[in-house]
């Protein structure tokens, strides 16, 4: 008997060496795989990038895994409960590896041949998940055992189960429970009910099999088994089970949400970050708030699809999608897959048409749904011929709508649906505080999931008339007045610089005569600024231009540039706007205003050039200051928070009283409606209308769109920048000044107001019955006259006596 315990126990001995050698031997085999106690407690998580407005609206969000971490005192009981009782019912009672578990693992898959599963704990799914991989291999599953076994010693249960909560997979690029309770549900984890929890919490065994959106039964057969075994765990009571276990299920893909519509800003962002950061910026948690308003971008997401939608609906009905459907050999399933298969914008519908009468038309929704068309939905479509003709009006709906036709419509808050078209047109808006160069609202084009193309930044254009305030105001620096006289008169310019020689035009063909700057500027006469810009000179001009943030080498060396001939992308507009806007400061535009990492530190904080009117000196800025771009070196700030002063405030606010009249009188009466005597602003349209602009300002916010095509082709009979940009001007415009006090750009004490003579410019006559005010600078006050003397000419502008005669044969000419 002895003799046989000897033995038992050498064997036994022999057993334990070995195993324990084995276990070494696997241990010195996979022990490089092992993370150190450092590396355990500094476990970072791939969290995107998130962009968001300057009042916390989320613009966007880039990254391959959507996660949202929190730490254990944020995790529902509930869901702590229910992840136990699917995962890991012994979590707090084991080392980290359940023997129990694995020896049932282990006999399964002797016994079958087939890994059955139940052997992994939680503290071992958290060691595959953020340092294993996923293969199916006994190393690997050895290593996971040591990892966890190290895990428990050097991390607590709670920190252990903050990292599985946070990093487990759940679907739909749903990373962590909370990440997932966003991505099902749209609301945070602490929103969720019981059912819900649990519906989550039976995602990580198989986050495909058991998504509650592709699979809802076989969910809702796992959420009901998380439940049961929750009720026999004593870990909720009868009626919380009851309750829960017959809740519906809610669940839906709600993926990333912006809270408001801005593609083309979060790309801006997110391609300028890149450049810095690399792939990282993707996974590090960087946080980046802009300077968007929320409230201002919405205005101008709308302002633009109207006037687009306007337009596109005054050139006529282009006809239904080129695929049609046979009502009688297609299937009801056949026609719904052909619907949903058709690419369209968010909140439009893909319908079919099924019947018609003379003012209804009977659609189906691409949901299978159907509902009716009525006549003031449709009776817009006037058949399209090109952009300068459209056919009749329709009369029936036959006449614009037959059965077995695929149409598009858009929501229509007195209709219900209106039929409506893909537009080809696009239109860009910016907007700008004026004071710092703030970007408050930017749309880049009618879609940016349609076309990604930035029209704000990346598209150059020629701005035609919208140019023609940057001249005149060069002019008032070197002695013009806003009365000085230029004759509109035909004229032949021999440029060396053009192809031939060159004989400008007012739009519509019509001459004025002697014609003051004022007027000339609110009528857009053409001939006056390309005199003036003649007798200016072309080179001291192109110097001139730089303090509006203008590259004289981008612009054309020759007189086309009074017309806005120069490629330039509505961002430099605006910009050169902004300084008419406060007063004759240069400003910089940006986008980003701060920067945080994942600890909530600050990376990056914006400290733009500001107007500063009450400085008593300001600095100079050198030619590459003020050649700064859209965004600032990350990390660091700008060198002079205090903007320059490029233009006289004298020269400013006449420049901008004469804009203020484009209103009053000229092209852009259209803003009248805004009653607003302090805004300004100028119309711009290229030549066969392929460019129509229109920027407008007030004392703090400066505001430019764009319209056009971006093949450059007209837009047709009729369009102009008064009628195509104006109008989403004037919408956006009405949002962003509602409430707010008149702001004008600020008047010198210096300047004089006196009367003078409208047809000559002069100061007028004691009694003259004619005559209007005008406003000059202090040197440039017209001498007063005396009823005995002879009229004087206005020596700037005023034709010499040869020029009168080649004028006039040259009108006679044409």
């Amino acid at each position: 008997m002895a003799k046989a315990l000897k033995i038992l126990f050498l064997l036994g001995l022999f057993g334990a060496l070995c195993a324990a050698g084995i276990t070494y031997g696997i241990y010195y085999s996979v022990k490089d795989k092992i993370p150190t106690v450092d590396e355990l407690k500094d476990i970072e998580l791939r969290i995107p990038l998130r962009i968001y407005t300057a009042d916390n609206q989320l613009i966007g969000e880039f990254g391959d895994q959507r996660r949202t971490p929190i730490n254990y005192a944020e995790i529902p009981l509930d869901l702590e409960n229910a992840i136990l009782s699917a995962e890991d019912t012994n979590f707090y009672h084991h080392p980290g590896v359940d023997v129990f578990g694995l020896g049932r693992a282990v006999v399964q898959l002797i016994t079958t041949g087939q890994k059955q599963g139940g052997g992994s704990t939680i503290t071992m799914q958290v060691a595959r998940n953020y340092f294993l991989s996923f293969e199916q291999t006994f190393t690997r599953k050895f290593t996971e055992i040591f990892i966890s076994l190290k895990m428990e010693r050097e991390l607590t249960k709670h920190e252990i189960l903050e990292l599985y909560v946070n990093k487990i997979y759940l679907g739909n690029r749903a990373y962590g429970f909370e990440a997932a309770a966003q991505v099902y549900y749209d609301k945070s984890l602490a929103e969720l009910d019981l059912a819900q929890l649990a519906m989550i919490a039976g995602l990580p065994k198989a986050p495909s099999r058991y998504n509650p959106v592709a699979n809802p039964s076989r969910a809702l057969i796992r959420r009901n088994w998380i439940l049961q075994r929750m009720l026999s765990l004593g870990m909720i009571d009868k009626e919380a089970y009851q309750t829960a276990v017959e809740a519906p299920i809610t669940a839906k893909n709600h993926g990333v949400t912006p809270d408001i519509e801005a593609g083309y800003i979060a790309e801006m962002v997110r391609s300028e970050l890149y450049s810095t950061f690399g792939d990282d910026l993707y996974s590090t948690g960087m946080t980046v708030y802009t300077t968007i308003d929320s409230g201002r971008q919405k205005a101008a997401n709308t302002a633009v699809s109207n006037g687009v939608l306007n337009y596109d609906a005054r050139h006529g009905y282009r006809g239904p999608i080129e695929t049609r459907i046979d009502l009688v050999e297609a299937s009801l399933e056949e026609q719904q897959d052909v619907l949903k298969n058709i690419s369209g914008f968010e909140d439009w519908e893909t319908a079919l048409v099924i019947a018609t009468d003379e003012k209804t038309a009977s659609v189906r929704l691409s949901d299978g749904k159907q509902t009716t068309l009525v006549w003031d939905a449709i009776k817009w479509a006037k058949p399209y011929i090109d952009e300068d003709y459209q056919g009749k009006m329709p009369v029936t709906v036959g006449d614009v709508l037959v059965p077995g036709d695929i149409i598009r419509l858009r929501p229509d808050s007195e209709l219900g649906w209106k039929l409506t078209q893909k537009p080809k047109v696009q239109t860009a808006l910016i907007s700008l505080n004026s004071k710092d160069g703030a970007i408050q609202a930017l749309v880049g084009g009618f879609n940016y999931y349609e076309n990604k193309f930035n029209r704000i930044t990346q598209s150059k254009r020629q701005p035609g008339s919208n140019f023609k305030p940057f001249v005149y105001a060069s002019a008032l620096s070197r002695g013009y007045t806003a009365a000085s006289i230029i004759n509109d008169a035909p004229v032949v310019f021999n440029d060396s610089s053009l192809a031939s020689a060159w004989r400008p035009t007012n739009d519509g063909g019509k001459f004025y005569g002697p014609t003051r700057l004022r007027q000339a500027l609110y009528r857009s006469q053409n001939i006056v600024s390309v005199r003036l810009l003649d007798e200016l000179g072309i080179r001291p001009t192109l110097d001139f231009l730089r303090r509006f943030g203008f590259d004289p080498d981008e612009l054309p060396h020759n007189l086309s540039l009074s017309l806005g001939s120069a490629n330039l992308s509505p961002l430099q507009i605006a910009t050169g706007y902004a300084v008419f806007s406060n007063g004759g400061y240069q400003v910089q535009p940006y986008l980003i205003n701060e920067i945080i990492d994942r600890n909530n530190e600050t990376l990056f904080q914006a400290n733009p050039v500001t107007v500063c009117v009450t400085c008593t000196a300001l600095e100079k800025t050198t030619d590459d200051e003020t050649q700064m771009g859209l965004f600032d070196t990350i990390g660091g700030i700008r060198s002079l928070p205090i903007a320059p002063q490029v233009l006289d405030p004298e020269v400013n606010y006449i420049i901008y009283d004469m804009m203020r009249d484009v209103i009053k009188y000229g092209t852009g009466r259209r803003a009248l409606v805004l009653s607003r005597d302090d805004i300004a602003g100028k119309t711009g349209t290229t030549n066969d209308g392929r460019d129509a602009w229109f920027s407008g300002f007030n004392g703090d916010i400066v505001t430019s769109v764009w319209s056009g095509f971006d093949n450059s082709s007209p837009l047709g009979r009729g369009e102009w920048g008064g009628s195509v940009s104006l109008p989403p001007w004037i919408d956006y415009m009405r949002y962003a000044l509602q409430g707010s006090e008149s702001s004008f750009v600020p008047k010198p004490s210096s300047l004089v107001t006196v009367r003078i003579d409208p047809k000559t410019g002069e100061r007028s006559l004691p009694g003259q019955a004619d005559a209007i005010f005008e406003i000059f600078r202090k040197d440039n006050v017209p001498p007063e006259r005396n009823l005995n003397l002879p009229m004087q000419n206005n020596i700037l502008g005023n034709e010499s006596q040869e020029e009168k005669q080649e004028n006039n044969a040259l009108e006679n000419l044409f």
